[in-house]
């Protein structure tokens, strides 16, 4: 038996592996016609990539296919990009796509990207930047085509649902190689004209097409130039689904030139119905006020004090009657104690005997000299007692003596200076 045989399953991982080290088959960039288009339930995406001469197996896992801006279908011609590699189960190679975009238009989504994130860098989509539609307009500017739908849908919602606003059409280009530099054009050439034409709210936009017809509202210029309006701006470009530079960078966006009609005024009905309804609610509180008011004046119209004002009097007259009573009282009181205390001073028995007055002082006094005597230092000399003293301070203890001291003795009838000798213990 011939030991070179091989499994099959060996030879694909062979061709594998030489798959997957060649470096350009790692990521390359194709383009062709979607067939046999299959969406598994999973979310994966199975399809084959044709051009006119040859076919190739295509798979495009969920996690890659869930931000793709379009759904994919037979006939489709797209741009792919991804990597070259063998299904070993099966024996065939295909490839793994990670990108896709349709075809033709391609580079147009890409420089969307690029300038959206570009702008928004700047800051042209900030919402603290947008300004505020005013809410009754007078007039409103529309840049568009004079020929197209759209300014017809526009001024017919206009006149619907607030005919006395004003509509003032800029003619403009909005589709082909000149119209992005007509529409700023138109648009720069509103702003200059705002305050002389008192214009409020200006939109800009088209009717629907494709994304070449829409292209004009992705560029640069377009988009700065209504940043840079001091009108505010509504964009009204396409239909709802079409998003473009210049809705992110308009103070407002409209799904539809007929939205953007509804956003730009208000609908008179509802205005009629919020004037009857606020002139309703006026009258009747005006009229809650008058009958509340004309409620408190027949109060007081009616009150005691306005029918009989007598009695106002009456009762202030009757409360100084008791007030003048209180008053006598208390001055008849106050006179009454005065002559109690006269008539007890003046038979009191010191004022009619002055001399026991004298004698119960000198008694007093007496009395005080005797005490002084009895504290008095001096009279103990009198006894054979004596006063030591050094440094003119008494000297209570021999303990506060010493040999060579010099003290003062205090006698009864004199004093003495002497020198200790020697300090008895």
């Amino acid at each position: 038996m011939n030991n070179n045989y091989i499994t099959i399953s060996e030879v694909n991982k062979y061709i594998k592996d030489i798959l997957n080290d060649d470096l350009l088959l790692k990521k390359v960039y194709l383009k062709g016609e979607i067939s046999n288009f299959k969406a598994h339930s999973r979310g994966h995406y199975y399809f084959t990539l044709k051009d006119e001469n040859s076919r190739l197996a295509a798979v495009m896992f969920s996690f890659n296919n869930k931000n793709l801006k379009f759904v994919p279908n037979d006939g489709m011609k797209v741009l792919v990009s991804g990597k070259i590699d063998v299904y070993e189960a099966s024996g065939s190679y295909q490839i793994y796509v990670e990108d896709m975009m349709p075809d033709g238009i391609g580079a147009l989504y890409v420089a969307f990207e690029e300038l959206k994130k570009k702008l928004a860098s700047e800051g042209l989509f900030d919402k603290d930047k947008k300004k505020k539609i005013k809410r009754i307009p007078r007039r409103v500017g529309v840049v568009t085509s004079p020929t197209g739908a759209a300014i017809k849908d526009i001024i017919t919602t206009i006149k619907r649902r607030y005919p006395i606003t004003e509509v003032i059409l800029f003619p403009a280009l909005v589709q082909g190689e000149n119209a992005a530099s007509d529409i700023v054009k138109k648009i720069k050439l509103a702003d200059s004209l705002r305050d002389e034409l008192e214009i409020d709210t200006l939109i800009v936009g088209r009717g629907g097409g494709s994304l070449e017809d829409l292209w004009p509202f992705n560029e640069e210029i377009v988009a700065r130039a209504i940043y840079e309006c001091n009108i505010p701006v509504i964009s009204a470009v396409g239909h709802e689904i079409d998003i473009t530079i210049s809705d992110y960078v308009a103070d407002l966006r409209a799904p539809t030139p007929t939205a953007a009609g509804e956003l730009a005024v208000p609908d008179i009905n509802t205005i009629i119905t919020y004037l009857d309804t606020t002139r309703s609610r006026s009258y009747t509180a005006i009229n809650n006020i008058i009958n509340i008011n004309k409620k408190k004046i027949d109060n007081i119209k009616n009150s005691y004090i306005l029918t009989r004002p007598i009695s106002m009097y009456e009762v202030k007259e009757q409360k100084l009657d008791i007030l003048i009573d209180n008053l006598n009282r208390a001055i008849n009181k106050l006179i009454d104690n005065t002559k109690i205390r006269i008539y007890t001073s003046s038979n009191s028995y010191v004022l009619n005997n002055p001399d026991i007055l004298y004698k119960y002082k000198q008694q007093s006094l007496n009395h005080l000299i005797s005490k002084l005597e009895v504290l008095n230092p001096l009279n103990t000399l009198s006894r054979g007692y004596s006063i030591i003293k050094k440094d003119n301070k008494v000297v209570p203890s021999i303990k506060d003596i010493k040999k060579d001291d010099i003290i003062n003795i205090t006698l009864k009838d004199g004093e003495l200076t002497s020198k200790i000798i020697k300090v008895g213990e």
